[in-house]
């Protein structure tokens, strides 16, 4: 079988479905985000890519923070509802019922339904077509205790995260093994699962 070429898309999946919430408790906006990635790890740095006619741009704009709420696969269609309207008209928070609870390190609040919240303060904003790309510090982590086990290890994998994949939400499969899999599986005698290339 060969290979179909098309012209030059934005086809990078999978992606995180997180719901990024903005304002303040008082009057919080939540958006759904799959343009969203890690910038580096030290300093811990993540950007989130919204478009400029988007409510929740203009309040990040001017406040300079948000917080990504990663989402569990149970609150699909909440998350798919907070990216499909407009805060301008809706207040999404009482229309969906999802619990806000105050930031550590910003005023814009975290969604307690959420296993993980990255509290963030904005540093860049870049202007790349369709999209502002902001690019902000994660200045404090919260985290869901029922996902951390009797030694405090975070254990994601029990919390079935959402991700978004050409227009469709999945949650993610079976783990495969951990980082380093590869060069572990060499070690004991099994062998890399890479083929090197013929020349």
């Amino acid at each position: 079988m060969g290979r179909i070429y098309w012209k030059g898309s934005a086809l990078l999946a999978p992606v995180p479905s997180v719901m990024v919430s903005c304002g303040t408790e008082e009057k919080a906006n939540i958006i759904t985000i799959g343009w969203c990635g890690v910038v580096s790890t030290r300093p811990p740095r993540i950007y989130v890519s919204i478009r400029p006619e988007r409510h929740s741009h203009g309040i990040i704009k001017e406040t300079g923070e948000f917080v990504v709420n990663l989402t569990p696969a149970s609150l699909v269609e909440v998350c798919d509802y907070v990216g499909t309207v407009t805060g301008r008209c809706v207040d999404k928070v009482k229309k969906t019922g999802l619990t806000m609870i105050p930031s550590k390190e910003v005023k814009s609040p975290s969604i307690e339904n959420s296993p993980l919240s990255l509290e963030c303060k904005v540093c860049d904003i870049y202007h790349y077509g369709s999209h502002d790309m902001f690019v902000a510090d994660v200045v404090a982590v919260s985290v869901d205790e029922n996902y951390l086990d009797e030694k405090g290890k975070l254990r994601l994998d029990k919390s079935n995260l959402l991700v978004f994949s050409h227009g469709e939400y999945f949650n993610l499969g079976k783990k495969l093994g951990p980082i380093g899999l590869s060069v572990a599986n060499k070690k004991k005698g099994k062998g890399a699962r890479v083929k090197k290339s013929q020349k």
